[in-house]
This record gives C-alpha cells, structure tokens and sequence, in this order.
C-alpha cells in the first residue's frame, strides 16, 4: 500500500539549524528557495553572474554566490540546474566543496540513477520533487496550499536522509498536500517513459499525424489545427481535474462513443508494444548512453530535428491562427 506523508509526519527542525543552498534559480529553483526562505529555513542561491536568473535572484533578495562557493557554505545543497550540466556542475564546483554528514537533494533523478553523478559515501542524497511547474509551486504555497511531492532516499550516511527530505518537502508545501515515496530508480524511469510515449512525443505526434490526414484529404489546415491541436486543451484540461471517465462524462455522447469504440484503434496493442520497448530502452539505459554522448557531441541530432519539426505545417498554421486569441497570451 502507498504510504502518504503529511505535516504531522515531517520536523522543519531538523532543517531549522542548517543552510541550504539551492543550486540554480530557474523557475523550481526560485519556487524552492522563495518557500524555503518563507518557512524561515537558511537559504543560499547560486546562480550564473549575469543572467537573467541571476538578476531575478538579486531582486527577490538573494546575494546569489558561486555553485563552489555556496556548497562550501551549506550543509545540504540541493541541485536544480538542467540535466544536462548537472554531472558538470557537481564534478567542478559541488564534489571538492562536500564533507562528511553534509546533503546532496536532487528533485529529478537522471543523473544519479544513470551515475554521471557518483557522490562518497559519507554524505546523504536524497529527492524531493515537486509534482508541478515552478510557478505552482509558489502560488500554492502562498494560498496556504501546496504541490504534492515525491521523495526518495538514495544514500542514508547520516540516518536522517528521509528526515531531511520529509522536511525539505514539508518547507516547499509539499506535505500539506501529500508526500509519496519512491526510488530514483522507479522517478526517473517512470518520468523519461511518460515523456517520450504520453506527455511530449505521444501526444505531438498523435497531434501531427491527426492534423496530416485531414490536411491530405483536402480539408483546410486552420480547420484541421483547431480540431486536433487547440481543442485539445479543453479535453487535457478536463482530464487533468475530472479524469478520463470524468472528461467522458462532459463531452458530448457522440464524442464519447467515437472514443470508446474508435480509440483502441489508434491506441492498439501494436503501439502499447513499441512503448514497451521504449520502457526497455529507458531501463537498460540505452537512452540515457544516447542522450549523454549527444550533449557530448553538441547536440547535432537534437538541433537537426528540431530544425526539422519547427517547419511543420501545423506550425506556421498555428502561428498565425494564435494571433486571434489574445486570451492565450
């Protein structure tokens, strides 16, 4: 059974008396160090001098420091930076700067779960991750809420690890909602799946492909923008707060009997097999080994594809259809 964590099971003491720097101040990292300083723990951010971050960090009060300097200083030092600099980030500024009892917190596990971050073992790392953007991390905070959280113990030196994260989560908001706890193993698979088959190139794709058909068979590409892609934010939106037989509930019968008998016909066996495929690559780290050697190699295929989906139809077509709706901005 999933246990939950709530406030009555995290102690913000057991953080009261250290410093916590946070490693990067995009928007998580702003979100995270704003609720932490609210909840009245010590907080140091560092950031790139000269960013826009930087100067964002300067305006909500923070002296922003170097990554090495502020790991000096810190106790528990929590990395934020994108995936793709974080090994870089740790080996240069964070491993000279760790001692013995100190924390290491990560809220995605890529880097420790496919080992391009291997920290001694004498100190603690552990996850807490916010199940929402940064910018829902704050708000909710502020309204007396919270995003719930994920948290996972990697390596237990001190054997406060989970006391640590528990109160890491419960200082962003986290357990006022609900704290769930899990591996780095089962996060950063789970989520890398969830990207490439559902969330991102799932849904792209299915987007794309819808959009190509009606386009052929010689219907107006606006036509065909509105009923594949912008509508669909009404039925994502609907998911989102009702669930799928909730969203079914809303629309209309004929909507919901071409879903529940037209559906599976996309959505076959056929593609739940190259998903699961996909789920070996993720698992075996076949992934992970393409994705580290092409960052390594500046990202040629990334930028090449990017190039190459930005020239889409349904782009330009979108382009301008947006420029009729000035709710979205």
């Amino acid at each position: 059974m999933t246990k939950i964590y709530y406030d009555k099971d995290a102690d913000l003491d057991v953080i009261k008396d250290k410093i916590v720097a946070v490693i990067g101040y995009g928007a998580q990292g702003r979100a995270q160090s704003l609720n932490l300083r609210d909840s009245k723990i010590k907080v140091i951010v560092s950031e790139l001098e000269g960013t826009v971050n930087y100067k964002q960090a300067e305006e909500d009060g923070f002296q922003p420091l170097t990554a090495a300097e502020a790991a000096k200083k810190a106790d528990i030092i929590h990395i934020l930076t994108p995936d793709t600099v974080q090994a870089e980030v740790y080996k240069n500024a964070i491993e000279p700067n760790l001692k013995k009892g100190k924390a290491v917190g990560f809220s995605h596990g890529f880097n420790i779960h496919f080992h391009q971050i291997v920290p001694s073992q004498d100190v603690d790392v552990y996850m807490v991750a916010p199940k929402g953007p940064g910018t829902l991390v704050r708000d909710m905070y502020e309204i007396e809420k919270g995003v719930p959280c994920l948290i996972a113990i990697y390596q237990n030196a001190t054997n406060k690890a989970k006391d640590i994260a528990l109160a890491y989560a419960k200082a962003l908001g986290g357990t006022r909602m609900g704290v769930i706890e899990t591996t780095f193993k089962e996060e950063t698979e789970t989520d890398l799946f969830g990207e490439q088959v559902v969330l991102c190139g799932g849904v792209s794709k299915l987007i794309q492909k819808g959009f190509e058909t009606l386009v052929e068979a010689g219907y107006q590409p606006e036509i065909a923008y509105f009923e594949c892609l912008h509508e669909l934010k009404l039925i994502t939106d609907l998911i989102y707060a009702k669930g799928i037989e909730g969203m079914r509930y809303v629309v209309s019968n004929t909507a919901e009997y071409g879903d529940l008998t037209r559906g599976k016909r996309i959505i076959n066996d056929s593609v739940k097999e190259e998903m699961k495929k996909i789920l070996s690559e993720i698992q075996s780290g076949e992934f992970a080994r393409e994705w580290i050697l092409e960052n390594k190699a500046n990202q040629p295929v990334f930028k090449a594809l990017r190039n190459i989906e930005k020239e889409h139809l349904i782009e330009k077509v979108g382009k301008s259809l947006r420029k009729m709706m000035p709710w979205i901005k």
